[in-house]
């Protein structure tokens, strides 16, 4: 009797379990939980208000209004203007857009420079394999943020810059998700028949094996999604992000951290914000992982 094929909670996954979410949908899944469904509905609204956020801000985010400086929250300022007279709540909600697309941008460059080696490495093995491996674990020796800020340091202060160091520092995390799932999937029977009847290889490796390790890849970005919200914004805090007048959710602590004792609003609002996002990240992550295994994550 055959045994069948163990399955690790956060990167396993067999044929048949893959043929069960193409079936039914993920998302769906999740949603149907309940931090599921309220990190789900968080992030939406997050989102959407990002997004349409330069139609609704009551002020111009960048207007200086010097009559107006470190004023508490009050009817005309919802959350106080900070010490350049600046509306805060205009300058959160258009900051939201570009620290969300600046967290896209580096999981985007990990996914880019993490998957297409890692199914390279898994597939072909040898020689190959071992050089991407050495160069993975050497990249995942370093601390995420260490690593980011030696790469910045080489190319230079700017958001795009910043995300784009993330995001190699990430890419070592999804090259070994992707290798270890091809790896599981080689020498499955499914792989060899897709082989023998003529199947080109190169659609065999991206189409019957890189599929199975999409459910791992999906619960891995929810996850770095979340962490890398809090690198954008510790990489803008330092004055190595987003460049003034624009601001993000990070930028906004650190320009207004002098004043954290006589206007605490100016740090309370972005910190909340940064907060609860990254919280509703790693909520899904959580939900992803949990719907994936069957509860076997925990």
């Amino acid at each position: 009797m055959t045994t069948a094929p163990t399955v690790l909670p956060d990167t396993k996954l067999t044929p048949v379990a893959g043929a069960k979410q193409k079936r039914r949908s993920l998302l769906r899944r999740v949603f149907m939980r309940g931090p599921g469904m309220a990190s789900i509905i968080y992030l939406a609204i997050i989102v959407i208000v990002s997004i349409i956020a330069p139609y609704i801000t009551p002020y111009d985010p960048n207007a200086i209004d010097l009559r107006a400086v470190l004023q508490p929250p009050s009817l005309e300022h919802l959350l106080g203007t900070d010490d350049l007279g600046r509306d805060v709540f205009s300058r959160l909600l258009v900051a939201g857009g570009v620290s969300l697309l600046a967290t896209v941008q580096a999981v985007s460059v990990g996914l880019l420079f993490g998957v297409f080696p890692g199914v390279l490495s898994g597939y072909l093995g040898g020689w190959f394999d071992a050089v991407i491996t050495r160069v993975a674990d050497v990249l995942l020796s370093f601390p995420s943020l260490i690593l980011a800020l030696a790469i910045v340091a080489i190319l230079g202060p700017g958001l795009g810059n910043a995300m784009f160091a993330v995001g190699i520092a990430y890419a070592p995390r999804f090259l070994r998700i992707v290798r270890g799932q091809v790896l599981f999937v080689r020498n499955e029977t499914f792989v060899e028949a897709a082989i023998s009847t003529g199947i080109p290889r190169p659609k065999v490796i991206w189409g019957h094996m890189l599929p199975n390790a999409w459910p791992a890849l999906i619960i891995q970005i929810s996850f770095m999604l979340g962490l890398t919200l809090i690198i954008e914004s510790s990489l803008s805090y330092l004055g190595l992000g987003v460049q003034p007048p624009d601001a993000s959710w990070g930028s906004m602590i650190g320009g207004s951290k002098a004043f954290i004792e006589t206007a605490p609003w100016l740090v309370l609002a972005p910190g909340l914000v940064i907060f609860f996002t990254s919280l509703a990240f790693n909520t899904l992550g959580d939900a992803l992982r949990d719907e994936v295994t069957g509860g076997r994550g925990q």
